[in-house]
This record gives C-alpha cells, sequence and structure tokens, in this order.
C-alpha cells in the first residue's frame, strides 16, 4: 500500500530545500561569480546552482523516504553529486565526451575529470547496491542500474529541462513502490521552471545525483528480474549514447507542430475547391 503522507513529506522536503539551497548559492556564489557561469546550448548566459542545490534537496528528501532504503540513496546521491560537481568545475574546458574519449585518455595515463566521475559513481552505485541486496548477482545488477541511471539522466541533458523532465517521468512508476522516488522528483519539479526558462542549468552534478537517486529507487523496488532489464536497458543506452544524446536535443513540440502544418497543407491541396 502507497504511503501517500510519506510520500507528499518527501517530494516536498526535496523541492523545498533544493530552492532555498539555490537561492543562497545565487547570492552568495562560493568562490567567484564566474565559477558559476555558463554558456548554453542557445549561447546564453546560466548558472549552475541547481545542481548542487538539487544533489541536497534530494538528500534531504531521502531522510524522510523509506527507512530501509536511505543509506543506500545517501551514498548515491551525494557521490553522483560531488563526482558531478567536479566534472563541471574541472572538465569545463575538456572537450571529450563520452566512455570511450575517457577510458582512452585514462588508457594512456591520463585521469580526466570524466574518468573520476564513471569511477566514482560506479563505485557509489556498487555500494548501494550492497547495502540493498543480499546476493552477490543481485548487488552487482543493483550498480549498473544505479550508475546507469546516473549516467542516463545526464545523457538527456543537452536542452532546457530534458534532465528534470526524465527524472519526473522515471520516477513516477516508482512511487507505485515506495516513496524515494518522491525525492527525485520533488527536487526536478522545484527546479524545472527556471531551467526551461533557461535562468540555471543542473550540470552534471544536478542530472547526475538526480539519476543516482532514481536508479537507488528502481532498486529498491525490483527482484532479480526487474534489475537484470532495467540493466540492460540502461546499458543498451549507455552504448547508444549518441543517439539517445541527439533525440533528447530535439524539439518535441516543434516537430508535432511541422507535423499538424504538414497536414494541414495537404488537406488544403487535396481538399475540393
Amino acid at each position: 500500500m502507497i504511503d501517500v503522507a510519506r510520500t507528499l513529506r518527501t517530494a516536498a522536503l526535496a523541492a523545498g530545500v533544493s530552492l532555498a539551497a539555490r537561492a543562497a548559492l545565487r547570492r552568495t556564489r562560493p568562490g567567484s561569480a564566474q565559477l558559476w557561469e555558463r554558456e548554453n546550448y542557445a549561447g546564453r548566459s546560466v548558472d549552475l546552482c541547481a545542481g548542487p542545490a538539487v544533489t541536497v534537496g534530494v538528500a534531504a528528501g531521502v531522510l524522510a523516504a523509506d527507512p530501509g532504503t536511505r543509506g543506500a540513496a545517501l551514498v548515491a546521491t551525494l557521490a553522483a553529486g560531488a563526482c558531478g560537481a567536479y566534472d563541471d568545475l574541472a572538465g569545463a574546458c575538456d572537450p571529450r565526451r563520452g566512455f570511450r574519449a575517457h577510458l582512452g585518455a585514462l588508457r594512456d595515463g591520463e585521469l580526466t575529470s570524466g574518468a573520476v566521475k564513471l569511477i566514482g559513481i560506479s563505485a557509489a552505485g556498487l555500494i548501494a547496491g550492497a547495502l540493498l541486496k543480499a546476493r552477490a548477482a543481485d548487488k552487482l545488477l543493483a550498480g549498473v542500474v544505479v550508475a546507469g541511471a546516473a549516467h542516463f539522466v545526464n545523457l538527456v541533458d543537452v536542452r532546457p529541462g530534458r534532465a528534470a523532465q526524465a527524472a519526473l517521468a522515471l520516477g513516477a512508476a516508482g512511487l507505485l513502490r515506495g516513496s524515494l522516488a518522491a525525492a527525485p522528483m520533488g527536487a526536478a519539479a522545484a527546479v524545472l521552471p527556471d531551467d526551461l526558462a533557461e535562468r540555471g542549468m543542473l550540470g552534471d552534478a544536478g542530472a547526475h545525483a538526480l539519476g543516482a537517486a532514481i536508479g537507488v529507487a528502481i532498486v529498491a523496488g525490483n527482484g532479480r528480474a526487474g534489475l537484470a532489464a532495467h540493466a540492460a536497458g540502461l546499458v543498451a543506452a549507455a552504448a547508444f549514447g549518441e543517439h539517445v544524446s541527439e533525440w533528447a536535443r530535439k524539439d518535441l513540440g516543434q516537430d508535432s507542430r511541422e507535423r499538424g502544418l504538414g497536414q494541414g497543407l495537404r488537406q488544403t491541396v487535396n481538399s475540393p475547391v
């Protein structure tokens, strides 16, 4: 049975802390204002305050979620957010993208920020899986799901609002199995309007934190068969990451409008005069 009250508390706490943390970061801009500024895909200046804010917000929401999931979710969320934040800062000028590029650099003796992120989030996923599952095979599958979910949400974070929308869509099904999914959903919903308005972006910190928390929710609500299915899908998404990101870049609303216009033109041409 769904604990509606706990779910609502979890979402509200995550949303409230995310908004408060983002506002505090925008006021203070620790380090320097330039450190928090980035140029988005359209060349507009946006800030990265939402990323750390969402990480803290999700972690706060986790504390109100189901007791058996809290430790694993905190480990995965905070580690993913920290690794993502490191990549946001240290890898800002690094043009290399994707597993192959960073693993290739690692093979040549260079530890890139992307490789640090890959290793750190993978390790956090395995720790989270070990906290949630008893059997070795399940622990491994759980680690793949947590790390894979974190990577997937980051893969689609190529246009305003995509990562937050993905978190809301992926988390919705998890609400039927527990309150944990409400934490990333609450945080994502809180920052989505600002993201869509192109005033700020989640960056790697926010996208990975949201994805990792959703991954833990998936692990907590599934047995081996479910874990295997999710792991297979996420591994496939990672393998075809460029195609996933390209799909996420599409303006679905524009595509719909263009299809509607095309249909209208065809109707006009085919209609009797």
